[in-house]
């Protein structure tokens, strides 16, 4: 299956800012785990969607994600070289959250 370039560029961000996390990012207690990556069509923005546990640790993860996006931004911008080079935010995906939930309650009833 071919990827349209939009997709193929949320991939490879996906990737690196994942390991980017890894290896720069301390949450002490704390977990980031980089869901997935939306590219809009024109190339401009890539919004990384994040899980943080525990819950209570969100706040101050995403406050540290977003202090280091002209990090990412730059390292991105040098490792995959390609203009425009969409710029980056980050948001909490609460997907496996709420599919948990609703689950919970399926079990209910």
């Amino acid at each position: 299956m071919r990827l349209f370039r939009p997709e193929r560029i949320g991939s490879v961000i996906q990737e690196e800012i994942a390991q980017m996390i890894v290896r720069d990012v301390e949450v002490p207690g704390g977990l980031i785990t980089v869901i997935g990556v939306d590219v809009d069509k024109k190339i401009e923005h890539a919004r990384v969607r994040v899980s943080i546990l525990p819950p209570s640790f969100e706040a101050a993860a995403l406050r540290k994600l977003n202090m280091r996006i002209g990090e990412f931004q730059h390292a991105l911008n040098r490792k995959m070289g390609i203009r425009p080079m969409p710029l980056i935010s980050f948001l909490i995906d609460r997907g496996n959250e709420n599919s948990a939930r609703v689950d919970t309650l399926l079990k209910e009833h």
